[in-house]
């Protein structure tokens, strides 16, 4: 099962983990990651951040990890929700939420959606901080760590 949103509402964290196990009783392991919006970045403080996306691509982009990750590994569930539009500090944007018989692979397949996620879905940042506006550019760090499933 993969679920794949792109939404400007908020999430509950709780209730999207427990419908992805509930009444499942092969589940024998959940793992989930929230990213979470941070109110410095790069030594600025950061109001509110706009995150935007190609509708349609975007979507397909994400549905297309997750039938990697779900390829990759034995797993029951794939659940991706990303916000878009105007985020606050401490806002939610991501979560990325694997189930499977057995924690290792959900852990593995977990690491990969958000690696993946942060390299290969259109998604575009603009910080706005007390010095002003700019888009954020991609981060190496995020690059090389996708870049060690290609070996995988």
């Amino acid at each position: 099962m993969i679920d794949v949103r792109v939404q400007t509402e908020p999430f509950d964290i709780a209730a999207e983990q427990e419908d992805l196990w509930r009444g499942r009783p092969q589940v024998g392991a959940l793992v989930t990651f929230v990213g979470l919006m941070r109110d410095m970045n790069q030594g600025e403080r950061v109001s509110r951040m706009i995150l935007e996306h190609y509708p349609g691509m975007t979507e397909k982009a994400l549905i297309a990890i997750a039938e990697e990750a779900g390829r990759r590994w034995d797993l029951q569930g794939i659940r991706v929700l990303h916000r878009v539009g105007e985020l606050r500090p401490q806002d939610p944007i991501v979560l990325v939420a694997v189930t499977g018989t057995h924690r290792s692979e959900a852990f593995r397949a977990c690491e990969f959606l958000i690696d993946y996620l942060k390299t290969r879905a259109p998604f575009w940042k603009k910080e706005i901080t007390d010095q002003g506006e700019h888009w954020l550019d991609s981060r190496t760090s995020d690059a090389t760590a996708a870049r060690r499933w290609e070996q995988a």
